[in-house]
């Protein structure tokens, strides 16, 4: 049986941050208790926010790490903060769930999942495509054997959501959220390449700034390739209306997931799949928020022992190491094997 729900504090009061605690308002396994925000435009948004949802804001860290009622903490901060955030909130006893990428180094990565075992507490991560019910029925086909010998994957993730950015916002800092279509869009694509293949081997990207000025670039083409010899192509732009789509192709079928709309709201998913007779049928699935599951997925390891979160610590490992390749393939216009 399931305890009490779990307060958490949501470090990081941006755009992702603000999405997440309105998802929670009516959660039963997830009370937000507290929002930790360094901006003080975004602080006073949170401020404003607190009056009708209740929880408390502070713009300091240390307010959440030191606060015995918080169980865990969401970040929802710039991706080059996350290492340092997630090592502190392990050691301060907190379960964790970070945005994704979880960490821009396959050593920062290594090192912050070691924090959390070592501190025995969760660690969730916001890849919320795996929670999509087309997406979990597709797996499931895949280890049933329905499309036989997987061969390659191809896929995209394009929006132009950041074209309303203030130039100085970090989702467009070469520093702070280098690879651009990466970090924000591709990664997710690459998380389910890997949930399907396993770790990659290698990888080969192209990534350039074509229709604006972001400093990460705007344009992203990649080709991952697995120790089975199979391929995931992968593609991200962020100055294109929204695209997104995830096929898998094997040697008895394949079956292609489209979204009708971006993941924050979703209008659902249009899945193809054709057998190896050739026959295709075609099937709606309807709208559900992927990323209040992952959240509530996160919350039921929490609570209930007998719970596994469907991402793997390895898995997560793997995810960075590919990261980590990709933006130094894409710098170098090289093939940079990744770090096992």
């Amino acid at each position: 049986m399931l305890k009490p729900a779990i307060k958490v504090a949501v470090i990081g009061y941006g755009w992702w941050g603000q999405t997440i605690t309105k998802l929670l308002q009516d959660c039963p396994l997830i009370d937000v208790g507290l929002v930790v925000e360094v901006s003080m435009a975004m602080k006073s948004q949170a401020s404003e926010d607190a009056k009708t949802m209740g929880f408390r804001v502070e713009q300091d860290l240390q307010a959440a790490l030191q606060d015995s009622q918080i169980d865990a903490l969401i970040l929802c901060t710039p991706h080059s903060e996350h290492a340092q955030q997630i090592m502190a909130g392990a050691k301060a006893k907190k379960h964790i769930f970070c945005e994704k990428p979880l960490c821009l180094s396959f050593t920062d990565a290594q090192q912050s999942i070691q924090a959390c075992i070592d501190n025995h507490v969760a660690l969730g991560l916001g890849h919320e495509r795996r929670f999509e019910q087309a997406i979990v029925d597709l797996k499931n086909k895949v280890r049933q054997g329905e499309l036989g010998t997987l061969l390659q994957i191809e896929a995209n993730f394009s929006q132009n959501k950041f074209l309303t950015l203030a130039p100085d916002n970090w989702r467009l800092s070469k520093e702070l959220a280098p690879c651009g279509p990466l970090s924000a869009t591709g990664i997710h694509l690459v998380d389910l390449a890997i949930s399907l293949l396993g770790p990659a081997s290698s990888v080969y990207a192209r990534l350039n700034t074509l229709a604006t000025s972001f400093a990460n670039g705007d344009t992203l083409a990649i080709a991952l390739n697995f120790p089975s010899g199979a391929t995931a192509l992968i593609s991200a732009i962020l100055t294109t209306p929204f695209d997104g789509r995830f096929c898998v192709y094997g040697s008895k079928g394949w079956i292609e997931v489209r979204d009708r709309t971006h993941p924050e709201h979703p209008t659902g998913w249009d899945v193809t799949h054709s057998n190896e007779a050739g026959e295709v049928s075609k099937t709606f699935y309807a709208p559900a928020s992927s990323v209040r599951a992952n959240l509530e997925s996160f919350a039921r390891s929490i609570l209930d022992p007998q719970h596994r979160y469907p991402v793997s610590l390895a898995e997560m490992l793997a995810n960075v190491a590919a990261l980590e390749a990709i933006m130094k393939s894409a710098q170098s216009q090289q093939i940079v094997p990744i770090e096992q």
